[in-house]
């Protein structure tokens, strides 16, 4: 038992992350980083999210859910920022975990992300599907019900061919390297945040003040159970948007291939979630004062909708354009990520090692695991299944990266570099981020738990079953006895 609680909790040497990622190219500058943020956070959420929210829960307030959920994002993108600037390996919370408490904890909040890049990027491929497919709609193209969308049983869908396209479109991408990638990338964001802007603005002139009378409903007890209106509707709206604020840990994933990582990372982790958390608030205001919150139930497109009920028709069809195109950002975003968590996992043995290797300098070999599963799960299962386990797995993994500056801070100046960027309020914040985040978590459906216990099941199974016997540091522990 003894041999086993020390593979478990053994901590990896920060020189040995060190080493092992020096082959990859640190390429990216703060500005591809803040694309890269900006592009993965501001993403399908910010097209749908205000709306449902404000009619499901919050109503006018649903500016405050949004407001609460970045307070609680801000506070952990401190820790992030820090660990970041510390450690700037591929892998993030995964890496830094196992470097400050050790790798069955590492391996845990690795693969709670892992479930949020999996079905992020199935996600937002079949959400982009979805409009592209509504925006082509009035032009008299009509793809066949077989597919356009996922199986649900009832509506004849087999496939979800659109998304497969996209996927695939983004994996030929990012196969070409991050720097090319990036240049991709920031095109791309532009034309996002210009969409954005022009709906604010255009959307601005058709406000109404009263649509914001109450601004915060009467409380009452929607039919599912959930709350609407009160302090209950706008924590209800929190644990629903906070999937809106994942993407800064993508930055974090690729801070191996950072140019000057000290300070890229914390500019690149801060500026994109300040930006995001600006254009989100100015979207959910513009939105519920163009027309009473309750309009918004059921809309799947509430930006456009909205804009084609107050007479620019002509502005939602380009607004709606361009957001299909910008959510490629969120794609690529999620899958550079993606790709160097399971990289890292390959890397240390807890997942196959030919999945850590390289093939010219770039993690392609996890970069098409990551594409074939998500194809599974983008053209075979239903939009609504896929929002479930987002939020989540990436909450788990906030809490980690939370508690981890206590466990970091002793070290720093020792055996882990001194970083130029400190969380403030030490160590008040990392307890509020932690508690954050719980707090969260606890607000989410029990469905949503549901699926989580079930894929830190099957994580625990393939840990103790492969991980812990074919990783790296049991490897290397071995050959250190074998010379003794």
């Amino acid at each position: 038992m003894s041999s086993l609680t020390e593979k478990m909790f053994r901590k990896e040497d920060p020189l040995v992350y060190q080493d092992k990622d020096s082959h990859l190219i640190r390429s990216l500058t703060t500005k591809d980083f803040l694309a890269l943020g900006v592009g993965t956070i501001v993403s399908t959420s910010i097209f749908t999210l205000p709306g449902v929210v404000a009619a499901q829960h919050a109503g006018p307030a649903v500016a405050l859910s949004f407001l609460a959920a970045a307070i609680v994002a801000g506070i952990v993108a401190f820790a992030y920022a820090e660990m970041a600037a510390a450690m700037p390996f591929a892998g993030s919370a995964y890496s830094w975990i196992n470097v400050v408490f050790g790798e069955f904890w590492g391996w845990i909040a690795g693969w709670a992300l892992l479930a949020e890049y999996f079905i992020a990027v199935a996600f937002v491929a079949s959400g982009l599907s979805a409009n592209f497919q509504g925006l082509i709609s009035p032009l008299g193209f009509k793809l066949p019900a077989a597919l356009s969308t996922a199986s649900t049983g009832s509506n004849g869908g087999l496939m979800d061919i659109v998304a497969i396209i996209v996927i695939l479109l983004v994996t030929t991408l990012l196969s070409r390297g991050a720097s090319q990638t990036a240049r991709v990338e920031n095109t791309l964001v532009v034309l996002k945040v210009i969409a954005i802007l022009i709906f604010i603005f255009v959307g601005a002139t058709a406000i109404k003040m009263s649509n914001y009378t109450p601004f915060i409903p009467k409380y009452h007890v929607n039919p599912d159970g959930s709350a609407f209106g009160g302090w209950q509707g706008i924590y209800a709206g929190v644990s629903e948007i906070f999937l809106a604020y994942i993407g800064f840990d993508s930055i974090a994933a690729n801070s191996a291939e950072a140019k000057n990582p000290q300070k890229t990372m914390p500019r690149g982790i801060l500026g994109s979630l300040v930006i995001a958390v600006i254009l989100f608030v100015s979207v959910a205001l513009v939105l519920v004062g163009m027309f009473k919150y309750s309009d918004y139930a059921n809309n799947a497109e509430p930006v456009g909708w909205a804009l084609r009920q107050s007479g620019h028709a002509v502005i939602a069809t380009v607004v709606q354009a361009i957001a299909v195109v910008g959510m490629f950002t969120a794609l690529i975003g999620m899958m550079l990520a993606g790709s160097r968590l399971i990289y890292s996992f390959g890397r240390d043995g807890l997942l196959p090692k030919w999945l850590g290797k390289l093939d010219h300098n770039l993690p392609n070999r996890s970069l098409i695991v990551l594409t074939i599963i998500a194809i599974a799960l983008g053209a075979f299962f239903p939009f609504t299944f896929l929002a479930q386990l987002i939020s989540a797995g990436t909450l788990i993994a906030f809490m980690f990266v939370s508690l981890g500056i206590y466990a970091l801070r002793p070290r720093e100046g020792k055996d882990i570099p001194m970083p130029s960027f400190k969380m403030p309020l030490y160590p008040v914040l990392p307890a509020l981020g932690f508690l954050g985040a719980l707090g969260i978590f606890w607000g989410l459906d029990i469905q949503a738990k549901t699926y989580a216990l079930g894929w830190f099941i099957l994580g625990m199974v393939i840990y103790f079953a492969y991980g812990i016997t074919h990783s790296t540091a049991t490897v290397d522990k071995a050959a250190e006895h074998e010379k003794d």
